[in-house]
């Protein structure tokens, strides 16, 4: 009895299979010259889906199977890293800007074809992240950039007239200290502690002060007197605010107890999830002067091909169909953390003008910067923000911790 329940479970198993293989189901086999992996981080349900959906068109359009994997950006790059180390890397990978100078330099990226790969369809403060020592290795596929928001309702409340944003950091911090004075508000959102988010937060401050981190023969040129007034006007809304994870400060905006605080555009879709008739607006990241905007953090993701991988030639189609502006425009309206497309023809397409505060952020794309492409970058990034919670909490003094990265890092950062 037992061999015969056995034997009719290896045959349902089969029939099975037959089916999967009758219906077109795609063989995740690495080893066949027509598949290729791609690991990359939109890995929510939603966004998984709008990713799956292009790749089922470069599938049918290439008669070739894509097999994809999601990252996640808090380990992402460690798993990436031991897959380059043990030579189970993808094929094809996407990197966030910050990133791409040390893939880059540790030289395992394969080198592209500028023409071939279109690089001029491409904004060029985007471009500048694709090459090392001449050479071009990855493509940029999306872009996006931060604003602050800011409450009408406190803003009322604390006797500011709405819509009327800051235009100085200075009157930044003095509307933040008006609506904090109000009962179960909080004049400001400050990033604390929240590795890979926390320096989006500060260098902002750093560029409209004037600051820089590297001098133009790429040595550490962190303690300045311009990076001390950015270090102490972010430590100073924090008396005038809270601190908190930038998760949790999207959470309170959303339900209306913060005046004022920098996120993107995926705050957008969370207010209208979280708190539809929420009464905010959004505006440019406020400069030292009222005549000169500030300059804000600009992100973008890139597409690069392992330079182990047997199939370049069907990886290069996938990149340039994914940075496809008309493709990169379509994952854009799907995710809207995705931002823009980095093809310049669709940077400014017609969709984002018709949508609530996305002509804001296209404007301030052009007043935004990509932190600074160099090899020892994430080194600088931990440091920059292990040395602002010191200020923050006040264990240490700016000139303290400056001096402090200074001395540490840079003999090291060459």
């Amino acid at each position: 009895m037992k061999r015969t329940c056995t034997m009719l479970k290896i045959l349902q198993f089969s029939i099975l299979m037959v089916i999967c293989v009758a219906c077109g189901g795609k063989s995740d086999d690495l080893a066949s010259p027509n598949t290729i992996s791609f690991w990359h981080f939109w890995s929510e349900p939603s966004q998984k889906k709008a990713v799956n959906e292009l790749i089922d068109k470069f599938e049918k359009e290439n008669n070739c199977n894509v097999v994809t994997t999601e990252l996640s950006w808090n380990d992402g790059k460690i798993k990436l890293f031991a897959a380059f180390n043990s030579n189970t890397a993808p094929d094809v990978l996407e990197l966030g800007s910050d990133w791409v100078a040390q893939f880059s330099h540790s030289g395992i990226l394969a080198s592209m074809n500028a023409k071939e790969m279109g690089i001029a369809n491409y904004e060029k403060e985007f471009i500048v992240p694709c090459y090392y020592k001449k050479q071009l290795y990855a493509i940029p596929w999306v872009a996006n950039t931060r604003l602050i928001f800011y409450n009408n309702e406190l803003f009322k409340k604390a006797g500011i007239p709405e819509n009327t944003p800051p235009k100085t950091i200075d009157e930044m911090y003095a509307y933040a200290e008006r609506i904090n004075a109000i009962k179960g508000a909080y004049g400001f959102g400050v990033n604390g502690s929240d590795p890979h988010r926390l320096y989006k937060k500060l260098i902002p401050f750093m560029w409209s002060f004037g600051g820089e981190i590297f001098d133009q023969k790429g040595n550490l040129n962190i303690n300045t007197p311009e990076n001390v007034r950015a270090f102490e006007a972010y430590a100073s809304l924090s008396r005038v605010g809270i601190i908190e994870t930038q998760k949790k400060l999207d959470d309170m905006f959303a339900r209306g107890e913060v005046g004022l605080w920098i996120s993107g555009t995926w705050l957008i879709d969370k207010i209208k999830e979280v708190n539809p008739f929420l009464n905010y607006s959004v505006a440019l990241f406020p400069g030292v002067t009222a005549d000169k905007p500030g300059i804000s953090f600009a992100g973008a993701e890139y597409l690069a091909i392992n330079s182990q991988s047997k199939k370049q030639e069907l990886s290069k189609k996938l990149i340039k169909f994914l940075a496809d502006g008309k493709n990169s425009l379509a994952l854009c309206k799907a995710i809207k953390d995705a931002g823009f497309p980095a093809d310049k023809n669709y940077f400014e397409d017609q969709y984002f003008t018709t949508l609530p505060f996305m002509p804001t952020f296209i404007e301030q794309l052009k007043h935004a910067k990509l932190t600074p492409q160099h090899a020892k970058w994430l080194d600088v990034e931990s440091a920059l923000e292990e040395a602002m919670v010191e200020v923050l909490y006040g264990k240490k003094g700016t000139y303290e911790v400056l001096n402090e990265i200074t001395e540490t890092l840079g003999t090291k950062i060459k």
